[in-house]
């Protein structure tokens, strides 16, 4: 009698910790926390001048490519360590072309 009453709460406590973990292997909490970062670095340096708005707009367009990136990654409902790096890496990449294009010569004609 007593193994029957354990059997139950044991399993739904097993089969509760089996889908937490699968439920948090298709996340990513801190890429995307990085690229809210990079996107205000975007923002700053267009407000500020740093950068024009073409170079602007190609680095919103690396952001969204590595943001498609990430959900293709998702889509099978489990990020590999693989597609963490290689994300990791396209993220790497994204943030020196931003440092870059805010410390090159080129500004804004208004703060010319």
């Amino acid at each position: 009698m007593k193994v029957k009453t354990l059997i139950l709460p044991l399993s739904l406590a097993i089969s509760g910790a089996l889908f937490a973990q699968a439920a948090s292997a298709a996340e990513t909490p801190k890429l995307d926390k990085r690229e809210a970062r990079q996107k205000v670095r975007i923002d700053q340096g267009a407000a500020s001048g740093q950068l024009t708005p073409k170079e602007a707009a190609r680095l919103e367009k690396r952001e969204d490519a590595l943001a498609a990136n990430e959900q293709a990654a998702k889509a099978d409902g489990v990020v590999t360590r693989k597609e963490r790096v290689r994300l990791q890496r396209q993220a790497d990449r994204n943030s020196a072309a931003i440092y870059k294009q805010k410390h090159d010569a080129q500004k804004t004609p208004a703060t010319q």
